[in-house]
């Protein structure tokens, strides 16, 4: 354990010792069950469900830290598993609790504290942060169009989509000075796509794809709060100020969580660009992607790493934005 620090809930109910370690945080089984005040079975269901559906993985989210408890009179010393930052936010938008929502909030802002405070600069590494994410979208595009033979006009589309963002003189220099960043203007925010909404829009997308023979009664069948859960997640906010700044960076979230995160048993990426062009149509933003265009955008998601989210977040954040 490098660091340890206290997290009190804002209504003071909840405590925990959170562990920051190899740049993220940590919980045991138990202090999740405190956290989101669910059974063991609940959060134990969650968490497979994570590993099970691809969403994460196990070795690279989960490790053992020696624990020491009480066990009658005595301490013992035990190797307990813990579960890092991607687990716990995973975890809790399944459970949709308002403790979890504190916690995600609380919980980014202490890790970039931590990462800012613990960063060295290193010249040769900032000046190749920008190539290593480049040849990261390349080969992600290359996996997509082998995985999917995708070939002839979604090819196409989804080669120049690569194409146009490296091209671009600002994103160029950004590249090769390794400081590729979020978009800081963005258009006015107009509304909130909220659950009501959102769920109608979705239904009524069915409707017309059954009455085409083009899904079943089983597409946008949503899996316990998931849908509701991701779009608070966009709009959440730390210490006053929202998560994510800018418009295109929530619709860019938006459509990345509906198509990993898997909230409806059948149709997350039909549903995911859906979605995507309702809350862009709403901000009275115009989407910069033509029908193949959104298409291989919705399978370089599907096919990315979950490690490659940040660069799949500015990625879309930079073609939505003029």
């Amino acid at each position: 354990m490098t660091e340890v620090v206290i997290y009190t809930a804002k209504d003071g109910h909840v405590e925990l010792d959170v562990s920051l370690v190899n740049e993220t945080v940590w919980l045991s089984m138990n202090q999740m069950m405190r956290l989101f005040g669910r059974d063991k079975s609940v959060i134990s269901r969650h968490i497979n469900n994570t590993f099970k559906t691809g969403e994460l993985y196990r070795g690279s989210t989960v490790t053992k830290f020696a624990t020491v408890q009480k066990e009658g009179d005595r301490e013992v010393e035990r190797e307990i598993e813990y579960y890092n930052l991607d687990v716990i936010i995973s975890v809790g938008y399944r459970v949709n609790s308002k403790e979890g929502v504190q916690f995600r909030q609380w919980a980014s802002g202490i890790l970039k504290e931590h990462l800012i405070r613990g960063y060295t600069i290193n010249k040769k590494q900032i000046a190749e942060q920008g190539i290593q994410d480049l040849q990261q979208s390349v080969e992600l595009l290359q996996k997509t169009l082998m995985h999917h033979e995708t070939v002839s006009d979604i090819g196409q589309e989804a080669m120049q989509l690569i194409l146009s963002y490296a091209k671009t003189w600002n994103v160029l220099v950004a590249f090769d000075e390794g400081k590729l960043e979020l978009p800081v203007e963005s258009k006015e925010y107009a509304q909130r796509l909220d659950y009501k909404t959102a769920f109608h829009a979705i239904e009524a997308l069915k409707n017309e794809l059954v009455l085409r023979d083009e899904a079943t009664h089983f597409f946008g069948q949503e899996r316990e709060d998931g849908l509701h859960s991701i779009l608070n997640n966009i709009e959440q906010t730390f210490d006053g100020n929202q998560l994510y700044k800018s418009i295109e960076e929530k619709a860019a979230h938006l459509l990345y969580f509906v198509i990993k995160d898997h909230p409806f048993t059948y149709g997350n990426k039909r549903i995911g660009c859906f979605v995507f062009l309702l809350y862009l149509k709403l901000q009275k933003t115009s989407c910069k992607f033509n029908d193949n265009g959104l298409v291989a955008l919705a399978l370089l998601i599907a096919e990315s790493d979950p490690k490659q989210k940040n660069l799949i977040i500015r990625l879309i954040t930079n073609l939505l934005t003029d």
